[in-house]
């Protein structure tokens, strides 16, 4: 009988007229789900053809360092306990998750999950727009697994391209987009190996802005477009050792050269444009000052590209999230993290999605964990607080582990800040923290295993989808239908 008695109630439910009758009717979270119930009916399949594509990568942003992000940007900006804050990406109608793996590495690395995103074929590890049969480092292999990349692909439909990151532009997933290379250290000619006849990832990023497969290109990395002989703009030289100056050879080709925000900012956006902001990644997001932030590079981007006839591929990256788990820095992962929701929502904003397909995804997650009952209102860079039985916010009481001592919220399961010390033989003994300790910009939260970087871990990451043909963006996917997703949207009829 119970289950017949459960078969009615749940019959009940779908008549939202019957619901208001139940006992519970009248719950805040009751309604609120009423509500979000209508919204869900209301959402629409969009099946227009996608005359702009716009993909958001955070790198190492998986489920677990969103949700860090989420309750970071609320108990930071909104002044709420933090979980019931909803950033952009989690407005978005559509939603899947990937699975990252490479096809040789059951954690990923940047450079196979860039490629598969920005070319549809999943790859090894530590490859650059080649397929799998390629072994890491043999340039000779290249010309055999070239693989189309973004760029080629949407600049072939005449659409306009763009390429963003907040990391090196020669890094792993922004050349993703428009490079071929057999190993994603070849970011200029010094690294490559002697008789290597492949171009390097910066001149190959110059090749493609002279054919015209992209129109821009901004982020960080200059040291690889000048000669260790050379010096940039801040006094820092460079890395080339085959005499070739590409800034100069861009700009003699009628390529804007931007090295700051107040150049940038007064660039020509008429013209190809060229953005390299930092000798190597751009600062994170907690020390930036004399260079444009995410978001204001997404909005030059967007005006520059959205004049185009049959408009535009915009491959943008917040990479310094991925840079800061690394690090174990937990404050620096949260701030790029808003940085890059900031980025989103102003790319939602000043586009259409009755043209506009945005697709808001991470390349990959790291060992990030969270840990120990924390009650609500436990701040997610601070220490663990008990659970109230009798009321909503935490008690103010620590919640203690079984050394008696207090852990934070959020910690790594690896990495540089491990509790485990070599000078004691591996043998551990945590420092007794306080909160002061742990909501400092520098502090690193503590991690289990040591290694000299906090790794990257294989669990699936969110796909976020808003536009035309976001509905395909659904279910649990390979990472490389992202790109069959765009392409198909691009050219549906």
């Amino acid at each position: 009988m119970k289950s017949s008695h459960l078969a009615v109630a749940i019959s009940l439910l779908a008549s939202t007229a019957i619901a208001q009758d139940l006992p519970q009717a009248d719950n805040v979270w009751f309604t609120d789900a009423q509500a979000t119930l209508q919204q869900r009916l209301a959402v629409q399949p969009n099946t227009n053809k996608a005359k702009n594509i716009i993909l958001l990568i955070a790198d190492g942003n998986g489920v677990g360092t969103n949700y860090a992000t989420r309750l970071f940007d609320g108990q930071r900006n909104k002044g709420n306990f933090g979980d019931e804050n909803m950033l952009p990406v989690d407005k978005f109608p559509y939603v899947a998750l990937a699975k990252t793996y490479n096809t040789n590495a059951q954690t990923p690395d940047s450079a196979g999950t860039g490629t598969a995103m920005h070319t549809g074929v999943k790859t090894k590890a530590g490859v650059i727009g080649v397929d799998e049969t390629l072994n890491r480092g043999d340039c000779d292999q290249v010309a055999g697994a070239t693989v189309a990349n973004a760029a080629e692909v949407f600049s072939a439909m005449g659409k306009e391209v763009g390429v963003i990151s907040t990391a090196r532009l020669t890094h792993a997933t922004p050349a993703s987009a428009y490079a071929h290379s057999a190993d994603r250290n070849f970011e200029s000619d010094n690294y490559l190996p002697e008789g290597c006849t492949v171009p390097d990832i910066a001149a190959q990023l110059i090749d493609q802005m002279k054919a015209g497969n992209v129109d821009l290109a901004l982020g960080g990395g200059r040291r690889h477009f000048i000669t260790k002989e050379t010096t940039d703009n801040e006094g820092k030289t460079g890395k080339r050792k085959d005499g070739r100056n590409l800034i100069e050879e861009a700009k003699a080709a009628g390529i804007t050269y931007v090295w700051n925000d107040e150049t940038a900012a007064a660039a020509d956006l008429s013209k190809p444009i060229l953005g390299l902001f930092e000798s190597s990644h751009m600062k994170y997001e907690a020390d930036r000052s004399g260079e444009p932030s995410l978001a204001e590079m997404t909005e030059m981007a967007i005006k520059k590209l959205q004049g185009a006839e049959n408009g535009y591929f915009l491959t943008i990256e917040a990479g310094r999230v991925d840079h800061a788990n690394h690090a174990n820095n937990g404050y620096r992962v949260m701030t790029d993290g808003v940085a890059f929701a900031k980025a989103v929502a102003l790319a939602d904003e000043l586009t259409d999605d009755e043209d506009t397909l945005i697709i808001v995804t991470a390349d990959h997650e790291h060992a990030i964990a969270f840990q120990g009952y924390a009650g609500r209102g436990s701040d997610i860079l601070g220490l663990s607080m008990k659970i109230d039985n009798n009321g909503t916010a935490h008690t103010g009481e620590l919640n203690l582990a079984k050394d008696g001592r207090p852990y934070t919220t959020m910690g790594y399961l690896n990495g540089a800040s491990s509790v485990l010390r070599e000078d004691m033989n591996w043998a551990g003994v945590r420092p007794m923290l306080t909160q002061e300790d742990v909501l400092d910009v520098d502090y690193v939260q503590q991690a289990l295993i040591p290694m000299s970087s906090e790794t990257h871990s294989g669990e699936d990451v969110a796909i976020y989808a808003k536009g035309p043909w976001a509905h395909l963006v659904d279910g649990t996917l390979e990472q490389n239908i992202v790109f069959h997703v765009m392409q198909y949207a691009a050219t549906a009829k």
